[in-house]
């Protein structure tokens, strides 16, 4: 609960101490003193003293460009994106994870709306059908993580058709789990929580 007080007050600042960027970058206070003192994390000293500040906009950048996840400084809702085309699954998983306070979800049924969603709303986990109408769930992987916005971002692949080695190819081209339908409902969102680390 502590954790979650403290994320509350992490949205709601603008500058940082460098023992507040320590935390939500989970390192340690004198690497985030060094990367100030050498430039690579720009912000300001408090006139008069050696306190050093970070303003939000700029410790954003920094854990981007770092590959940093920025889930504690945004805090709030995981996104959750549901790619298939079986209506029942995206109604599925939409009752499942939108009536979770933690989870925002959105779906769509093409590759190629997953790739325009994607852009926009920027999801941190993707539940990924193999079988799309117009592509493979393997060639929606391989897009996104060619993608170095999205390096952080999980994918589950769910198919009820496809054998062993083709599992393994689907990891090899960036899924993080597999799920094989017809799914447990309960393993599944032990998966999603355990990946988005909720």
């Amino acid at each position: 609960m502590a954790d979650n007080d403290t994320q509350g007050e992490m949205r709601g600042k603008q500058v940082f101490t460098t023992g507040d960027a320590a935390d939500i970058c989970k390192l340690s206070q004198q690497t985030i003193i060094r990367c100030f003192d050498s430039g690579r994390l720009r912000g300001f000293r408090v006139p008069g003293s050696r306190f050093r500040r970070i303003p939000r906009e700029e410790l954003a950048r920094f854990m981007r460009e770092n590959n940093i996840p920025t889930d504690r400084l945004e805090g709030g809702q995981r996104r959750v994106l549901v790619v298939d085309d079986d209506a029942q699954i995206v109604e599925l998983f939409t009752d499942l994870l939108d009536g979770d306070e933690r989870f925002e979800v959105r779906s769509a049924c093409t590759g190629y709306d997953a790739g325009v969603i994607t852009e926009q709303f920027k999801p941190d986990l993707m539940i990924l059908d193999y079988m799309l109408p117009d592509i493979n769930g393997n060639v929606v992987c391989k897009t996104v993580r060619a993608n170095p916005a999205f390096t952080n971002m999980k994918i589950i692949i769910v198919s009820g058709v496809i054998n062993q080695s083709e599992i393994q190819t689907l990891l090899d081209a960036g899924a993080d789990e597999f799920v094989k339908k017809p799914f447990d409902v309960k393993s599944l969102m032990g998966q999603i929580e355990s990946l988005l680390e909720v």
